[in-house]
């Protein structure tokens, strides 16, 4: 995969999915994205850090151009692990809709959610 979400996109491409997402800061130590809770959102990060957390232990980091939370709305599922900032962010939020509409309108946005959740899941959509 490439080396970060945002990597797979021109510039025209990234600022086009940016201004579909609202910018927000959390400060570290706040959890964004909860395990067994229901999906209505997704981020990627701008600046910092994150923890994933699968029953409360670490199985990943994630950076700058990452994408977090994608995987249980592409499923339709419960989320799979939670989030907790190492670092202070800088995120984009997505709601569920401008995800959906993004994946309509730019169907290479749509093959990289569904290439980024293949690769951490080994499904195609967790």
């Amino acid at each position: 995969m490439a080396d970060s979400f945002f990597s797979m996109f021109t510039p025209a491409e990234i600022a086009k999915i940016s201004a579909a997402g609202t910018r927000v800061t959390l400060p570290e130590g706040w959890s964004p994205i909860w395990e067994s809770t229901p999906a209505d959102k997704a981020y990627v990060i701008l600046t910092g850090t994150v923890s994933v957390r699968h029953h409360g232990e670490e199985i990943a980091q994630l950076g700058e151009g990452d994408i977090m939370g994608e995987a249980a709305l592409m499923r339709r599922s419960l989320r799979t692990a939670s989030i907790v900032a190492l670092t202070p962010l800088e995120l984009i939020h997505f709601t569920d809709e401008a995800i959906a509409k993004l994946s309509v309108e730019m169907p290479k946005f749509h093959d990289a959610l569904e290439a980024v959740a293949a690769e951490r899941f080994g499904d195609g959509g967790a």
